[in-house]
């Protein structure tokens, strides 16, 4: 996918979001800044790309622990600027962990701050082209997408992805409005005119009608019956937590499902599965999925 020479996109794999880079002449700009276990892999990567250009602004299209984990370690390194969605900035003050989803998903994070906050409507002048802020609720309320009429590229995060969206969050937690904020979200995308967009995960691509058909079927699958909507996101909870560990003992794993709350909250409202047979229905899908493998008593991230 060509994009214009001054914007680099990082693709780090399903833990860590992309890194985007891009270049104002004097100084550099990176919007989300990956996992915290990969923070010293995010600054090698900044380092070789900067080539001695200062990185002066740091921004986040939401703050999700695999958006904002290296946040902190970017700010001790460059001092850069750092502007995050305005709806972010009561937990990030807080820091409060159930709201970030930390505790609740079995995550983590490094505490870091800001400098100024950002709302739907808002620009910014990066890279020699102007980006929009575009309101981006649904996998997370107070997420922002960054839009260039000009170059009429879409930095999506997690509100669109290739091949669908991040998980919606507000629906598995009971609280209404998640579905229609994600149609919402999909709509607006499908307003703009775009020739490439760059996701949270996974490449950028530049089939966005193939794209939002995609996202519009499983959308209409959720809503049809929300318990598909609640055994795709334990078994993404799962697979994320075995990239994070690299693998997990089978006779550990009812000790880290109980202790990790989503597992137990999302079982109960939506699937009412006995304990075994929930850890049976993961591994085993999991399994059949190549999202991981079984070797003396482990479970191994593939």
């Amino acid at each position: 996918m060509n994009l214009p020479p001054q914007i680099r996109v990082l693709e780090r794999g399903w833990l860590s979001s992309n890194n985007i880079v891009i270049d104002n002449g004097a100084d550099c700009a990176l919007i989300d800044s990956g996992y915290v276990a990969h923070r010293e892999q995010t600054l090698q990567l900044l380092q070789h790309l900067l080539k001695g250009k200062p990185l002066t602004h740091l921004i986040n299209t939401h703050c999700h622990s695999d958006h904002v984990g290296g946040n902190a370690a970017v700010q001790r390194t460059y001092g850069c600027r750092t502007s995050i969605p305005a709806g972010e900035a009561p937990a990030i003050d807080a820091w409060d962990e159930a709201t970030l989803m930390l505790s609740y998903t079995g995550q983590s994070a490094e505490r870091f701050s800001y400098d100024d906050t950002m709302s739907a409507g808002d620009t910014l002048q990066l890279g020699g082209l102007e980006w929009e802020a575009v309101a981006a609720p649904g996998h997370d309320p107070h997420a922002l997408m960054f839009y260039a009429p000009a170059a009429r590229i879409l930095i999506s995060g997690d509100a669109l992805w290739e091949n669908g969206f991040g998980l919606i969050f507000q629906e598995l937690f009971g609280q209404a409005g998640g579905f229609a904020d994600t149609r919402a979200t999909l709509q607006a995308i499908a307003r703009l005119r775009i020739d490439t967009v760059i996701p949270g995960h996974g490449a950028p691509f530049g089939n966005v009608g193939r794209a939002l058909e995609t996202a519009f079927q499983r959308l209409d699958a959720y809503e049809r019956d929300p318990a598909k909507l609640a055994r795709h996101a334990l078994k993404v909870m799962l697979s994320f937590s075995l990239m994070i560990r690299g693998r997990i003992a089978l006779d550990e794993l009812p000790q880290f499902l109980a202790g990790t709350p989503i597992y137990a909250h999302v079982n109960q409202r939506f699937l009412r599965l006995p304990e075994a047979e929930l850890l049976e229905y993961l591994v085993r899908d999991l399994e059949r999925a190549g999202a991981l493998k079984i070797a003396d008593g482990w479970l191994n991230a593939s």
